[in-house]
């Protein structure tokens, strides 16, 4: 008797089951289908990179930082002129699961169909039928992708595709539990969160060896996530890690700040709690990805140290880029963080601001997000954790910068670890300009150039041929 792969038969059975899908959602529109795609397309934080500041949700217009150039994100309002209210749900699905946009043209990778294409046919169904009933249409088209040759040749990615694009849908492990299961479904796919906690190859792929092993997002380090108990989470509780995805903050551990706050602020705390703690377990038995630098774990590094005891009597220079770490903290952090560091309980919902001894945002090697928080602040959105941090931007230059950072990093963060006058100005400036772009542009110039000269010396050869009879 033969053997049937279950796989297979998923993935040729998906056509049949989206016409069937596309028949049954024309006669009606389901409240409880609109209901679940309103809670995946939540799950998937579709409103974060497709809503500017200034727009309309889901309208587009976000410009998204990429190693390649910026990238636009489009109107996916169920307007037939400017969003996708023309898309079948074959279409929509081709897009979500696939990368491909109505029109044939290829979606780059910022949009994370890699993560979307673990989704099976009903959730498909579920977002399709809440994005064209209860989603309201925009009447506007956001200004296109723009990329240097030869990324603004979209056919491009076909090739990418086949490379590194497994658009199978997700295949429970029958060897798991359901909640296991269900955790891995929402963190391999409509969580996304290899997109950004995974580091990438030189083709902007993600690394598979190292997955969510730590990435870098624009100016933001997205951690390892991974199950390693020194360079990852593994030495997080279950409850812990679901507290975090819930509320952004651990207490003695780390709170969120950049885009990880926002995922937060979008999505995770409009999950269920089973959900959450579903991808909670699941994170926990993720293959360890270990960093051979990291000594301990983020989460364990400093001790209470007391600013004022090293500015008490010392004289302030006039010139304030030239204060020491501690004159700095003490003008600038001590009333919230505290005098030795240990932060303020405060705020009726349970808020506090954070410890910074044993806090991971001074516990990893890579600092950025140290030098982020400092530079931009973190807020949180209305309904999230009411403190936040102001930004110091604008009232500290990038000497004061790095002179409190390392004083920080010195006395209640990793001590292995420094922050830089470059890297300062580069995150400041918008993050590092990518060199991809132009090593490309280089190797086919290059290519062309080889070309020409085995073309040349061809007819050369046939020109001396010609000649000789």
């Amino acid at each position: 008797m033969p053997i049937i792969n279950s796989a297979r038969v998923r993935a040729c059975a998906l056509p049949f089951l989206l016409l069937w899908a596309t028949l049954a959602y024309a006669a009606s529109s389901d409240p409880m289908l609109l209901k679940r795609g309103e809670y995946l397309a939540t799950a998937g934080d579709c409103i974060a990179c497709h809503s500017s500041a200034a727009g309309k949700p889901f309208a587009g217009g976000l410009s998204l930082a990429t190693p390649l150039g910026a990238i636009v994100s489009t109107n996916i309002t169920p307007s037939k002129e400017h969003g996708i209210g023309h898309y079948t749900l074959e279409q929509f699905d081709a897009a979500l699961r696939h990368g491909k946009r109505a029109d044939g043209a290829y979606l780059y990778p910022a949009m994370p169909y890699t993560a979307y294409a673990q989704l099976n046919g009903e959730d498909v169904q579920a977002l399709y039928a809440y994005f064209m009933e209860s989603v309201t249409p925009v009447e506007v088209t956001p200004p296109p992708t723009v990329l240097p040759f030869p990324f603004n040749i979209r056919w491009s990615m076909a090739g990418w595709n086949l490379l590194f694009l497994n658009d199978k849908p997700f295949v429970p492990d029958q060897s798991k539990s359901v909640e296991w299961n269900r955790g891995a479904y929402l963190v391999q796919g409509l969580a996304h969160c290899s997109t950004c906690h995974t580091p990438r190859n030189i083709l902007m792929a993600e690394d598979s060896s190292r997955s969510l092993g730590g990435g870098v997002v624009g100016t933001w380090y997205a951690p390892n996530i991974s199950s390693d108990a020194i360079s990852g989470i593994g030495a997080w509780s279950v409850d812990e890690i679901a507290a975090y995805l819930r509320t952004g903050r651990v207490a003695g551990k780390a709170q969120a700040g950049g885009p990880m706050a926002e995922a937060i602020d979008n999505s995770f705390r409009h999950l269920s709690d089973p959900d959450i703690k579903a991808m909670a377990v699941y994170l926990r038995t993720t293959p360890a990805v270990r960093d051979a630098a990291d000594t301990q774990a983020a989460h364990t590094w400093g001790q209470p140290v007391a600013a004022y005891e090293e500015v008490r009597g010392m004289e302030v220079p006039a010139d304030e880029s030239k204060w020491s770490g501690a004159q700095l903290y003490d003008a600038n952090c001590a009333s919230c963080h505290n005098a030795r560091g240990e932060g303020s309980a405060m705020g009726g919902n349970g808020a506090a601001l954070p410890s910074l001894f044993h806090n991971t945002t001074l516990g990893h090697a890579n600092t950025n997000n140290l030098v982020m928080a400092i530079l931009e602040g973190v807020q949180r959105k209305e309904g999230g954790p009411e403190l936040t941090m102001p930004a110091f931007d604008r009232s500290l230059n990038d000497e004061q910068i790095v002179t409190l950072s390392n004083y920080l990093l010195h006395n209640y963060g990793n001590t292995a670890s420094q922050v830089m006058a470059q890297q300062v100005k580069v995150l400041r400036a918008g993050g590092e300009p990518s060199s991809l772009a132009l090593a490309v542009q280089i190797a086919l110039g290059v290519a062309v150039f080889i070309l020409l000269l085995v073309l040349g010396w061809f007819l050369w050869r046939r020109f001396r041929s010609a000649r000789s009879l």
